[in-house]
């Protein structure tokens, strides 16, 4: 016979009472998750905060105006005269009469060559041309008495010539054994030394004219029309920034360049004061009849990005003084110092930004800056 044992209340009592406080934990959790949310709420759900205020820029009015115009193009410097010193005959060199870079005038003598056997030769010739003359004088007295025959008179005064002329030849050979500077200007390096032997045209040194320049560019062939002799050019150099240097159209080449359809022109440019040398590489602007009516801004206004070049526009009633900002996309053309020309996009009266554009996003308000005084920081 089994006897069942009635089961004990104080178990169940006992999971009870360790389940309320539970619950209770649970539920101040949740209440304060709630808290938490309606206080993130409140405060998204706040009044928003006033307008911001109109940013300051720099900005100027676009009036058309009047711009130089001119063709660029890279160009040369080369000498009007210039030359590469050599020897007519062949001979050793018994003295050099100059320093490299030195100045010298036309005519100067440089290079002296062994001419002892030539100088020679001279004062023979020249002994019988003396003698040749007293015969010729003698001759001229007794053939008018005639005690000499005229035939014999023309054959003193024949001989006569020829020993001239003897004298003349090697005076001209004694000249070939000198090397002169054929014009004013500087020397080069020295490529000789004393006792050297010389064949004809070996090298000595090269003689340039700096006075006057040539200035070779090309235009292409379209701008034919425009070109003529006497045109101002404008040359300007990297090696003296600021500074221009007038030159004149001398020379258009007739013919045009067969592989890059250029026309060649060439201006004479005045150096005196030597600043500038052959064989510099320069740029040269062709003037032309100023620009009518172009809309020119500061270089500082245009923005360059990946989608092209564009300006900041205030557009308002009084866009002058204040309004909102708006993006404007433009063509620009050739740059004129610190400005440039704007072909596309602007129109006479429009009012751009010149500094501050960076800070501005398009719509903002804007407010124009007054102008700096001059050298103010």
């Amino acid at each position: 016979m089994t006897t069942e044992t009635p089961e004990s209340p104080v178990p169940a009592r006992l999971g009870g009472l360790c389940g309320r406080p539970l619950l209770i934990a649970l539920v101040a959790v949740l209440l304060l998750f709630a808290l938490l949310y309606g206080w993130r709420t409140a405060r998204s759900a706040a009044a928003p905060q006033g307008a911001p205020p109109p940013v300051p820029v720099a900005a100027i009015s676009v009036e058309p105006t009047e711009v130089p115009a001119a063709l660029e193009a890279v160009g040369s410097l080369r000498a009007v005269r210039e030359v590469m010193l050599a020897p007519e005959v062949a001979g050793r060199i018994v003295a050099i009469r100059f320093e490299a870079g030195m100045r010298v005038g036309a005519g100067a003598p440089l290079v002296q060559l062994y001419d002892a056997p030539e100088r020679a030769d001279r004062s023979a010739a020249r002994a019988r041309a003396d003698f040749a003359g007293v015969q010729l004088a003698r001759s001229q007295e007794l053939a008018p008495s005639g005690a000499e025959p005229r035939e014999l008179l023309q054959q003193r005064r024949a001989e006569r010539d020829q020993a001239a002329a003897a004298v003349q030849q090697f005076d001209a050979r004694i000249a070939q054994k000198q090397v002169r500077a054929p014009f004013a200007g500087v020397l080069g390096v020295r490529r000789v030394n004393p006792g050297q032997y010389l064949n004809p045209g070996d090298p000595i040194a090269t003689l340039t004219a700096l006075d006057t320049l040539y200035v070779d560019f090309a235009l292409p062939q379209q701008e034919l029309a425009r070109l003529h002799v006497g045109a101002t050019v404008n040359v300007t150099v990297d090696a003296w920034p600021g500074r221009v240097f007038a030159a004149r159209v001398n020379a258009i080449e007739p013919r045009i360049g067969a592989d890059t359809r250029n026309v060649s022109v060439q201006a004479m440019l005045s150096n005196r004061d030597g600043a500038l040398r052959p064989g510099m590489s320069v740029t040269a602007a062709l003037a032309l009849p100023p620009e009518q009516g172009a809309l020119v801004v500061p270089a500082t206004a245009i923005q360059t990005s990946a989608s092209g070049d564009s300006v900041t526009v205030i557009r308002g009633p009084d866009a002058r003084r204040k309004g909102k900002a708006e993006a404007v996309s433009v063509t620009t053309g050739r740059r004129i110092g610190n400005r440039v020309i704007v072909t596309r996009g602007l129109k006479p009266g429009d009012v751009v930004v010149t500094e501050g554009q960076l800070r501005v996003q398009p719509g903002a308000d804007v407010v124009v800056a007054p102008a700096r005084p001059a050298g103010a920081r």
